[in-house]
């Protein structure tokens, strides 16, 4: 079936079978792949955009129900190249780890900010609680949302220096290099054999 959806302010026209979830047009169809597939039942919020400005799974959506309605994913955010200020809060407060939760999380938040531009820390944790991160402590995060929020809130990972100097200290021990070298060529059996075998 023919269906047109407005996606980060464009209009689209993709041809979709019926029942096709909306994660799966947006990433397969369209090509907006910053969102993620997760769990594929609505529960970890990977897979969560925005439509007409509250936070949807997109994995648990047909995409038939987004038509006529206004879709944000995560490559929505940045304009004219310019990441928007709850993204660069992410980056300065460390918010993002590997970084598979991050666009739901950006996404989830940024509901939260539309509909509530001065959250409390509850009300962060309330609008996050559907986004699972298996990297951070959530600490962070909620700091980030709360900067982006023109709130104060304080880093959690705070740099004892300026990273390029920290980055020119950086040493490696050669004792650990080799052991290490000696451990790898052992597993891929380029090593010496081990006493005893031949």
């Amino acid at each position: 079936m023919e269906l047109l959806l407005t996606v980060n302010g464009s209009l689209y026209e993709v041809n979709v079978h019926p029942t096709a979830r909306l994660l799966d047009v947006l990433r397969e169809d369209l090509g907006f792949t910053g969102t993620k597939e997760g769990c594929a039942e609505g529960e970890c919020g990977a897979c969560t955009v925005l439509v007409d400005g509250k936070a949807v799974a997109s994995c648990v959506m047909l995409a038939v129900q987004a038509r006529g309605k206004e879709i944000v994913t995560v490559e929505g955010l940045a304009r004219d190249g310019e990441l928007d200020l709850l993204q660069q809060k992410f980056v300065e407060y460390g918010a993002v780890q590997c970084g598979f939760c991050t666009p739901g999380m950006l996404m989830s938040a940024k509901a939260l900010l539309l509909a509530n531009p001065v959250p409390s820390d509850q009300d962060i944790r309330v609008a996050l609680a559907g986004n699972l991160c298996r990297c951070t402590g959530y600490s962070a995060i909620i700091a980030a949302v709360k900067a982006a929020s023109g709130q104060e809130a304080t880093p959690l990972m705070e740099l004892p220096g300026a990273a390029e100097e920290l980055a020119a200290e950086v040493q490696t021990d050669p004792d650990t290099l080799a052991a290490a070298r000696e451990a790898a060529e052992k597993i891929a059996g380029l090593g010496p054999a081990p006493h005893g075998e031949a």
